[in-house]
């Protein structure tokens, strides 16, 4: 039985090779702990009954109320290779989800790169539609051109009319973003 729990401080040191996946950003632990503070509800983790990490999730809460902008936003997924394929990475979305819900955001949001494929497609079967191209979002490390990436999102039920999905005509640079 797959248990999903809160991300802890000691699962910075057990969390690594989940990490390895060349599809998955990685970043430094302090990065991980400024999540953990501000947005401990957005960091969760599934565990195996064994007490090993299969995935996580991070993610925060932000944009502006005022404009209908108010939203949760997935900061990084990723599933242990040899877990993936067991509704893992679904569980934990659907769970991002209801917080995002819970916190009156209008829609969730995410960034994923073009080439990946089978995140793209599953995120399209949880609901999520490319809003926009982001241009060179995703850096390259070995002197390979940057990568583009989409912006896919899913309204939630506060985004009654779904005007926060309505996909933008043209692509957009990182600095576009808001």
């Amino acid at each position: 039985m797959t248990t999903i729990r809160p991300f802890t401080c000691d699962d910075l040191f057990k969390f690594n090779r989940i990490n390895m996946d060349q599809l998955t950003e990685t970043y430094g632990i302090p990065f991980y702990l400024q999540y953990l503070a501000h947005w401990p509800e957005y960091f969760l983790v599934a565990e195996s009954p064994t007490g090993e990490l299969m995935g996580y999730i991070m993610g925060k809460a932000e944009g502006a109320v005022s404009r209908e902008e108010w939203h949760g936003h997935v900061t990084a997924l990723s599933v242990a290779p040899e877990y993936r394929r067991l509704g893992i990475a679904a569980k934990l979305m659907e769970l991002l989800e209801e917080i995002s819900e819970s916190k009156g955001a209008f829609f969730v949001d995410l960034f994923v790169r073009v080439s990946n494929q089978v995140a793209v497609n599953m995120y399209k079967r949880l609901g999520y539609s490319v809003y926009r191209t982001v241009l060179e979002y995703y850096s390259a490390s070995n002197g390979e051109p940057d990568e583009d990436a989409y912006d896919m999102r899913k309204a939630l039920s506060k985004d009654v009319h779904k005007k926060s999905i309505i996909p933008l005509p043209h692509p957009v640079r990182p600095e576009d973003i808001e």
